[in-house]
């Protein structure tokens, strides 16, 4: 009898601890350093800075018990990709991995520095093997965010233009 008690309460513990790791989402998704890039989330039709020439769409949502915000890049020509980000506590940064239809694979490193999230890493370009590629996200009060892109071939001591995006929330212009 003693034996069949301590196996019953024994499946007890465990379904109530499995019970409460499919209810709460794991302490790294709830620090406020995990909500940092939401201001990103949404549905957005994408331009080039200072021109009403839409270059993409673009979807992103948060996922996975808030953890993950993912990225689907839809732009009007046929270079597709896509970006998975989260804040990891361990390293007290923000990593994004980006893929795309050319066969770029990229791992970006960062995080919020009071105005904007920005993250970097080496993407390689033809000729060009070592380029750091900077991103910067800056919201707008008028919910809009700008993704300036910037480069490097000297290590990081000087930085080129490389791209400047507009993110404009979809249903918030009367061409959508």
């Amino acid at each position: 009898m003693t034996i069949t008690r301590l196996a019953f309460a024994a499946m007890l513990v465990c379904s109530a601890t499995a019970s409460a790791a499919t209810v709460s989402p794991p302490s790294g998704c709830t620090a406020p350093q995990s909500h940092q890039f939401d201001f990103w989330v949404g549905t957005w039709k994408v331009f080039a800075k200072g021109s009403d020439k839409q270059v993409a769409n673009s979807e992103i949502e948060k996922l996975y018990a808030g953890c993950a915000i993912r990225e689907s890049w839809l732009p009007k020509s046929l270079h597709l990709g896509g970006s998975l980000s989260t804040y990891v506590p361990q390293r007290k940064a923000w990593r994004q991995f980006w893929v795309d239809s050319d066969g770029s694979a990229v791992d970006f490193t960062g995080g919020w520095n009071g105005k904007a999230m920005v993250l970097q890493g080496v993407w390689p370009q033809p000729g060009k093997p070592n380029q750091i590629t900077r991103m910067t996200y800056t919201p707008s009060k008028d919910g809009s965010v700008e993704q300036l892109g910037e480069t490097s071939d000297d290590g990081g001591k000087t930085w080129q233009p490389g791209f400047d995006f507009l993110y404009r929330p979809k249903g918030h212009s009367e061409a959508d």
